[in-house]
């Protein structure tokens, strides 16, 4: 099966997948994506834009998991409100774009994740945790007990929370990076979601 995981990060989504799968991964940020090589060495790991790369690429593969960013959408946004400095960026309708391009074009398994948003989701999600979910599948919430984040908290809990240890690496903020993380428990709820019918693939 051929899995193409967009917005990678350090792949907090993709941790519990196994590696019996040909995985490619897109992460724009070179100091990122090498992390991600280093956590997964058999994965194809591409530095380039996501969103091009999937209205390039999109038929080369049987499952699609697609976190495009998130912070113009977030509830974070209205505590910005009050700023008289601030300005408010639209939202990055690239989201929406490519929740309508994989459902019209894509025939495989799909899903695109993001934050719970400021404003009422224009197509209607799955809600898990603090997630959106737009899918051709179902993803029940009931699955989870243990919250998926925490907040306000030291960079050494995030880590043990979705269990990355980045010490050795610099030059990113690393509270950032773990904050954006898919808990892989859910990640892997997700993904067992998509295929709970071909139980093939999961075992």
């Amino acid at each position: 099966m051929k899995i193409l995981n967009l917005y990678a990060g350090i792949g907090g989504n993709r941790k519990l997948w196994g590696d019996k799968y040909e995985i490619t991964a897109i992460e724009i940020n070179p100091k990122i994506a090498k992390i991600y090589q280093d956590f997964f060495p058999n994965d194809k790991v591409i530095v380039c834009d996501a969103h091009e790369y999937l209205r390039e690429h999109f038929k080369e593969f049987d499952f699609i998991w697609s976190s495009p960013p998130c912070p113009t959408h977030s509830k974070f946004m209205i505590s910005h409100k009050t700023r008289d400095s601030w300005k408010m960026p639209f939202p990055d309708m690239k989201l929406y774009e490519e929740i309508i391009f994989l459902k019209s074009w894509f025939k495989g398994m799909w899903v695109v994740e993001n934050v719970m948003s400021y404003y009422k989701p224009l197509i209607k999600p799955f809600e898990v945790q603090r997630h959106f979910f737009w899918s051709n599948f179902p993803i029940p919430q009931d699955s989870f007990i243990e919250p998926d984040h925490i907040r306000e908290t030291t960079i050494n809990d995030l880590q043990e929370h979705h269990n990355f240890n980045l010490d050795s690496y610099c030059g990113i903020d690393k509270s950032k990076v773990l904050s954006n993380c898919v808990t892989p428990k859910l990640g892997l709820h997700v993904f067992k979601c998509a295929f709970k019918d071909k139980q093939e693939v999961l075992e």
